[in-house]
């Protein structure tokens, strides 16, 4: 079974995230911020089941998304992330620009598309 890790520090929207995801089949780990998805997401490395994709809100307490993807990426340079934002002081465009930049493969503004969701998860997945 795929494995997508959600770090999303809004309830809702990882709840519905989360039901979408699970609803197309995949199972699903979620963390409310950068620190304990970091956390999570690298006690999977090495172990059978790793987390396929990883799906970051940039805009959080703790650890934001962007130093996030950072980490990620050093720990695993060929994780596939999808960065979804609703924007900040700023659009949400420069952050997910500054997303794309540092890696991550797909990019969402909040309220996120469900469908285009479902398609990139699944175009990520088969990349592997």
């Amino acid at each position: 079974m795929e494995r997508i890790l959600i770090i999303e520090d809004d309830e809702y929207v990882q709840k519905m995230l989360k039901q979408t995801l699970e609803r197309a089949g995949y199972e699903v780990g979620t963390a409310a911020n950068g620190t304990n998805g970091l956390k999570l997401y690298e006690s999977k490395l090495g172990v059978n089941e790793p987390y396929n994709v990883v799906i970051t809100d940039l805009i959080m307490p703790e650890m934001e998304g962007i130093e996030t993807i950072t980490k990620l990426r050093k720990s695993n340079p060929r994780v596939k992330i999808i960065a979804i934002s609703g924007g900040g002081r700023n659009k949400p465009e420069d952050y997910l620009h500054l997303a794309g930049k540092l890696g991550a493969a797909r990019t969402f503004t909040k309220p996120v598309d469900r469908t285009a969701l479902l398609e990139a998860v699944s175009e990520l997945v088969a990349k592997r």
